[in-house]
């Protein structure tokens, strides 16, 4: 099973820029919820109280669901507002070509991120961090320090600045960019804080 041609982000651009107009709230609300209802039902997918399933034909069936809902589904680009898809070849082809693993950090503070299969000997990778929340300018750095210093912790992911120097980081203004740059400096402040600047964020 191959795909014709390697679905590259030139490809992928001219897919979206070509591909269904659909408006946001009802990709949002409509298009994705709906297809995802329809594969729950059409794989037979049921949830129990376990958190991992441990079920190999549930699991199985999930990959499925996720592989038909992508190629019947596709992707949604925010900014053309248009919608593409795949093949079902084109998503294996992505599938095997993509990395095992990925390093990420540097120096003694370096991770490899690879899959874990049940059982694994080798325990999973914790990120820490508020997540994308807002966090205010004052309490950024000893926040994201509170994090890089905590041994269990392999990476940082960051928060979102809601104010760069007295000035709401609004979306889409200069200020948003200037609270962006002034995350990845503050995490990177933070992390050599902690005595660990090689962590991947």
């Amino acid at each position: 099973m191959t795909a014709h041609r390697h679905l590259d982000i030139f490809e992928s651009y001219n897919r979206f820029y070509n591909g269904k107009k659909v408006r946001e709230d009802t990709w949002d609300y409509c298009t994705v919820p709906n297809s995802a209802l329809m594969m729950k039902n059409k794989y037979d997918i049921k949830f129990t109280d376990d958190i991992v399933p441990d079920d190999d034909d549930l699991c199985d069936r999930l990959f499925l669901a996720g592989v038909e809902m992508l190629a019947t589904t596709g992707f949604y680009n925010t900014d053309l507002g248009r919608a593409f898809s795949l093949t079902e070849d084109e998503i294996y082809e992505g599938i095997k070509r993509a990395p095992k693993e990925l390093t990420l950090g540097f120096g003694k503070d370096r991770c490899i991120c690879r899959k874990r299969l049940g059982n694994a000997d080798f325990k999973p990778l914790v990120e820490g961090g508020p997540t994308g929340a807002p966090v205010s300018e004052e309490i950024y750095v000893p926040m994201m320090r509170s994090y890089a210093q905590e041994s269990t912790v392999d990476l940082l992911v960051s928060g979102v600045l809601n104010s760069v120097d007295g000035y709401p980081s609004t979306t889409n203004t200069p200020w948003e960019i200037r609270a962006t740059l002034a995350e990845i400096r503050y995490v990177r402040e933070a992390a050599l804080m902690a005595n660990r600047p090689g962590l991947g964020i």
